[in-house]
């Protein structure tokens, strides 16, 4: 990846997560923090880090969101609570998921990828399920909307 060097920004993020039991778990967040370019391979993309905090339930621990094209991202959060989720249209990943409580193997299996990142910031959507030994656990949507300040 490039070691370009990171911008401030403001991002405003919103997580859905539906387990079909009840309503669905949103959560909206406004934070600071970085936003840059990066390469993987021969792709270019973009990385997107935040502190986390009470509100997303993993303070003490920073959230990098990179994304390539409209195919791949990853979430890699490190920290309080160590985790690494591969989000690829079209392909299931097994994926490290930490929390307080322990760690665990996680299904995830993206069917949307919208990524309209730029130099002036943009907007990135995923969509995904999560599954635990195949049985399905919930279906999630993340929104992140980034600009400078």
């Amino acid at each position: 990846m490039s070691s370009a060097k990171s911008k401030k920004v403001t991002i405003t993020l919103k997580s859905i997560s539906d387990s079909g039991h009840g309503a669905p778990d949103i959560m909206e967040l406004i934070t600071e923090g970085t936003y840059k370019p990066v390469k993987l391979g021969n792709a270019d993309g973009w990385e997107i880090s935040y502190e986390d905090s009470e509100a997303t339930g993993f303070a003490g621990s920073t959230t990098t969101v990179t994304c390539i094209g409209d195919e791949l991202a990853s979430m890699r959060r490190s920290g309080s609570a160590d985790s690494h989720l591969v989000i690829e249209k079209d392909r299931r990943h097994h994926c490290h998921y930490g929390t307080e409580y322990g760690d665990m193997l996680l299904g995830i299996s993206a069917s949307r990828i919208i990524n309209r990142l730029s130099e002036e910031g943009g907007v990135l959507y995923f969509k995904y399920t999560i599954d635990i030994n195949s049985a399905f656990v919930s279906e999630n949507e993340i929104y992140f909307e980034v600009s400078f300040d």
